[in-house]
């Protein structure tokens, strides 16, 4: 025993809550795209969760679930041993496809695919340029590399090439590698990355390119390809080639769980021999995969709809909320953050929603910096016009209300 640490932790867990930073785990059931009932039965609208595309409740997705099942609930071990299922092998085809890559490799989670990419890919000697407002998984993924980290402020891309500038007059090892790693839809406040100032620099000082494309995929560009086809559509130059890796989720538009990188065959033949996060891991079962496949293939056949409703959705939402004159971060994307300032403020808007049968969390420190803690939105393509709009008349209706 260590009545110690159990002080310490507790200490520490008080003073989250004083502040009003303390987190806890509630049940949640989901019974459509865009309801859930908690423990006691009471139904709510949920609008916080990455579900874009909606597509957790298509029956073809959760056929496809229940058909794989067939071959047992588990993939029984790692994809090196014996967890190498089939429909790993068809998903991962067609995750390559859809980039336009050569190849792709699928990991338990997104979060655990930029650990593995980063951690095996990176060398002692290299530096990773990385902006200030990447997901945890890419800052956790350079803290455990041995690679020098330097941050840039967030889409300065001036700051960046200065960065890099210092670093080679500074750099004594010319075997230094040199990589810049971006979301390319950002978690928190929904903007895009500067995908094209991003290439230039990168084909300019030599830099291996990372992009995130976790609240991308499915979610922008005019087939839902993600960040490079969204500049695509935008300037009709394809920057595919230009990117190094893609990384992704199956967890949030694809409608399952895990995570993918695609890029060319040498990264991943490479990834599939060093990244222990792939190596170590228990692979995700069939059932899982499956969905996911399915996700993607309906994605892919039904793409128009499923983004003009997406897009619609979005602008609704944007449009009543603007116009009540809530902060909210200005974008195009389904991720709409309605800046509060203090954590408290925060929870007491979520709770007052929450009464009204509306479900989004308040998201505080260390998620955000102090002082701009806020409600983070997230439109799915399923949402109907009655409930975004029955939503967004509650928001500011407690918003006037919380503000007197």
């Amino acid at each position: 025993m260590n009545p110690n640490l159990e002080k310490q932790l507790k200490k520490e867990l008080e003073e989250l809550k004083s502040k009003n930073l303390n987190r806890t785990v509630d049940d949640l059931r989901f019974i459509s795209s865009t309801k859930a009932i908690d423990s006691d039965g009471k139904e709510y609208l949920v609008f916080g969760t990455n579900n874009y595309l909606g597509l957790t409740h298509h029956h073809d997705v959760i056929k496809a679930s229940k058909d794989a099942s067939t071959y047992g609930t588990g993939s029984t071990g790692s994809r090196l041993t014996t967890g190498a299922s089939f429909e790993a092998r068809e998903l991962e085809k067609s995750i390559s496809e859809f980039k336009n890559t050569e190849s792709a490799l699928i990991f338990n989670t997104g979060y655990m695919t930029n650990l593995g990419v980063i951690y095996a890919l990176t060398k002692e000697n290299d530096i990773i340029f990385s902006d200030e407002l990447n997901h945890a998984s890419i800052i956790d993924g350079t803290k455990i590399s041995k690679a020098k980290v330097k941050v840039y402020k967030h889409k300065d891309t001036d700051e960046l090439e200065r960065l890099i500038q210092s670093e080679l007059k500074e750099m004594n090892n010319q075997n230094s590698n040199f990589f810049i790693a971006s979301d390319g839809v950002f978690s928190m406040d929904g903007d895009i990355a500067p995908l094209p100032e991003l290439v230039e620099i990168a084909e300019k000082y030599n830099c291996t390119l990372i992009i995130d494309d976790a609240h991308a995929t499915g979610v922008i560009g005019k087939t839902g390809k993600g960040t490079v086809e969204y500049f695509k559509d935008k300037t009709g130059i394809d920057l595919t080639d230009s990117v190094d890796l893609q990384i992704g989720t199956l967890s949030k538009a694809l409608a399952s769980e895990g995570g993918f990188v695609c890029g060319k065959q040498v990264y991943i033949d490479y990834l599939i021999n060093k990244s222990r996060p792939f190596i170590f891991s228990t692979a995700l079962s069939p059932s899982t995969i499956a969905s996911a496949n399915v996700a993607l293939n309906l994605l892919k056949e039904n793409s128009e709809e499923y983004l003009n409703n997406l897009n619609s959705n979005t602008k609704l939402m944007r449009e009543l909320l603007i116009n009540a004159g809530l902060n909210i971060v200005d974008g195009e994307t389904p991720i709409i953050p309605i800046i509060i300032g203090p954590a408290d403020l925060a929870n007491r808007f979520s709770n007052e929603l929450k009464k009204e049968g509306i479900l989004v969390s308040a998201i505080r420190p260390p998620s955000v910096p102090k002082e701009m803690s806020r409600l983070r939105f997230t439109i799915m393509s399923t949402h109907t016009k009655e409930e975004i709009e029955f939503t967004a008349n509650e928001i500011i209706k407690i918003w006037n209300n919380i503000k007197k």
